[in-house]
């Protein structure tokens, strides 16, 4: 059985489950509530790495290269509206493209260790590594802004790619944690348009924002209200 294994919270593994629904295939899922020690995650993954997939005898880790492979071995329904792009680049653009894909990650690599220092106890604002991290993000998001065509189309055109999952899902991440980080998407109308547009598909729908931070101890029957140890 195709099984997930992946950190509530985490945007790399919500862009993951977004793919999987939208390539409808089915998936075992094994979420973590809170973060196991090294010896547990290294039964997964030498790096320590979630997400990771099993699938056809094969263990996978780092979600860029999971959405790799996801498209490269299964196939894509091409039908409806903005449907799926069958792979992270185009040919004849296949160097851009991974740019790209590269890019959107690094802004979520700042959003997640940001994060993750926070509940260590460490802001941003007092740890000048991360100050320069927060310092990236108007960059980025300027670069991303400008290899949009129109507030339309995504990254590779006429098509739901992976690098607009992603980005969707590392800006969605950054607005929905108490972070004080603001990515001022009013300044950056294509970007602020294709994320309202990919929340609105099904496979985000349905796979919403997960919170999490080491408090939290389950959800409720929502399944996505955060429930708080309260002791």
């Amino acid at each position: 059985m195709r099984t997930l294994r992946y950190t509530l919270g985490s945007p790399y593994a919500r862009g993951i489950r977004v793919l999987l629904q939208e390539l409808g295939l089915e998936y075992e899922q094994e979420a973590e509530l809170t973060t196991p020690s090294a010896a547990e995650r290294a039964t997964a993954s030498p790096t320590l790495q979630v997400p990771t997939l099993w699938d056809d005898g094969k263990t996978l880790w780092e979600s860029g290269l999971i959405a790799d492979y996801l498209l490269a071995t299964y196939s894509v329904d091409s039908i409806g509206p903005q449907p799926l792009a069958g792979s992270i680049a185009r040919a004849g653009s296949d160097w851009e493209d991974k740019l790209l894909l590269a890019t959107i990650q690094t802004l979520g690599n700042v959003a997640t260790t940001i994060s993750q220092m926070k509940w260590s106890g460490v802001a941003w604002q007092d740890n000048d590594y991360l100050t320069r991290g927060s310092e990236r993000l108007p960059y980025l998001l300027d670069w991303l802004e400008a290899r949009l065509l129109d507030t339309e189309t995504g990254f590779l055109g006429n098509v739901t790619a992976v690098q607009d999952i992603f980005l969707t899902c590392h800006l969605r991440f950054i607005a929905n944690r108490p972070l004080d980080l603001d990515c001022k998407l009013e300044k950056f109308p294509k970007i602020k348009a294709l994320t309202e547009r990919m929340e609105a598909r099904t496979s985000f729908i349905e796979n919403p924002i997960l919170w999490w931070d080491p408090k939290v101890i389950g959800y409720a029957e929502d399944g996505t209200t955060p429930l708080y140890n309260t002791d």
